[in-house]
């Protein structure tokens, strides 16, 4: 838990939001969001550009990352909200498993309701080794509905890491969590959103190695390419312009690393894509 980000809880009105752009395009009908703000505060974030557009409050988007409100009547909310034709991908606002969670424990007390009413499938989208924590719940989980973890990995560089997302864990212990969530018997995807400055050919080899099935990808959103919604943070940006790395925030730049990817994947006999088509892997039966 970094020091300088503080925890605080509140009651929501839900727990379960019915999708809309990327999310439902992808395939799912409902998202669940455990929080808002995230603490691994991650300068490339685009969740602060939705605004109120994403539940936020104006303290939020300016102060991303500096504090989380944990929604404390979330287990109540879902207990009520679960159906199981339900496709539910947790979460596009915040990780599930940022640095907070470790002292609040709201996650297991939502996994053991999710396997006592379960949905058609469930989706977790982390970063954090933390998910090991609830290893068996996630087992348990896995034997009552289809389960998928999205590992988000975002580069084959450590010093790029500490540059773009300090607050998450090392790029070796991500990997290790994906490693042994595997082990466990579920079915992880490797997810490289958004692509950060790195060798793209070394990156998929790394996902290739750790993982058995389709590789996901995005990367960074850029508001010359998307009209609307979302953005890369300009935080981002200004790190880029510090470290010589502007070009991954051209388009065809991103789209040349996006086909070195996927020539490596291809040539392992699997498929890499990117954008809602990819994510959509994740939402199918």
């Amino acid at each position: 838990m970094v020091p300088s980000a503080r925890i605080r809880s509140a009651d929501a009105r839900s727990i379960l939001t019915r999708t809309s752009g990327f999310i439902r395009q992808a395939g799912f009908t409902h998202s669940l969001t455990p929080a808002r703000n995230c603490t691994f505060a991650c300068v490339y974030c685009y969740v602060p550009t939705l605004k109120i557009y994403g539940g936020l409050q104006r303290e939020d988007w300016e102060r991303w990352g500096q504090f989380t409100t944990f929604k404390q009547n979330a287990p109540e909310l879902l207990r009520r909200a679960l159906r199981p034709e339900q496709r539910i991908y947790c979460s596009p606002l915040v990780d599930p498993y940022q640095p907070a969670e470790a002292s609040q424990l709201l996650m297991p007390r939502l996994l053991e309701l999710l396997a006592e009413r379960p949905p058609a499938l469930f989706v977790i989208q982390t970063r954090g080794p933390l998910i090991l924590r609830d290893l068996g719940r996630l087992t348990a989980l896995a034997h009552r509905t289809r389960l998928r973890i999205s590992f988000s990995i975002t580069t084959d560089r450590e010093d790029v890491r500490r540059r773009y997302e300090p607050r998450c864990a090392p790029l070796a212990e991500r990997w290790e969590a994906v490693r042994a969530l595997r082990a466990a018997g579920l079915a992880v995807h490797a997810t490289l959103a958004p692509l950060l400055p790195c060798d793209p050919e070394t990156l998929a080899e790394q996902a290739l190695a750790h993982t058995d099935g389709d590789i996901i990808g995005d990367p960074f959103h850029v508001r010359s390419a998307k009209a609307c919604g979302a953005t890369t943070r300009p935080q981002a940006y200004q790190v880029s312009q510090r470290h010589g790395f502007v070009d991954w925030h051209d388009p065809e730049f991103q789209q040349a690393a996006v086909e070195r990817i996927r020539a490596r994947v291809a040539a392992a006999g699997r498929r890499f894509g990117v954008g809602p088509e990819a994510f959509g892997w994740l939402a199918l039966h």
